[in-house]
């Protein structure tokens, strides 16, 4: 549906799923299993993305807000996940 993404827009929503030309993007206010952008920030995994600094999930914290979503795509992905987290533990 389409919608003005202001800074109105913003304010005013938590969570947004958007299609872009450049692919989907999920802006998330509050996930399950890991609660807001304040409680999630300590642990979050920093990415340059060009010229632009952003905080990502750990693999941990995707892993319990998979697990805390429940959905069966999330399920299918737990075990991918976290055979890549028992592979960087190993070095």
């Amino acid at each position: 549906m389409p919608f003005t993404f202001d800074e109105s827009t913003v304010w005013r929503g938590l969570n947004f799923t958007l299609t872009t030309s450049l692919g989907a993007i999920d802006l998330l206010g509050e996930i399950a299993g890991g609660g807001t952008f304040e409680t999630l920030l300590p642990n979050a995994v920093r990415i340059q993305l060009f010229d632009v600094e952003c905080f990502c999930l750990s693999l941990e914290q995707l892993i319990l807000a998979k697990r805390a979503a429940g959905r069966p795509k999330d399920m299918e992905t737990i075990a991918e996940l976290e055979t890549i987290l028992e592979q960087r533990q190993r070095g």
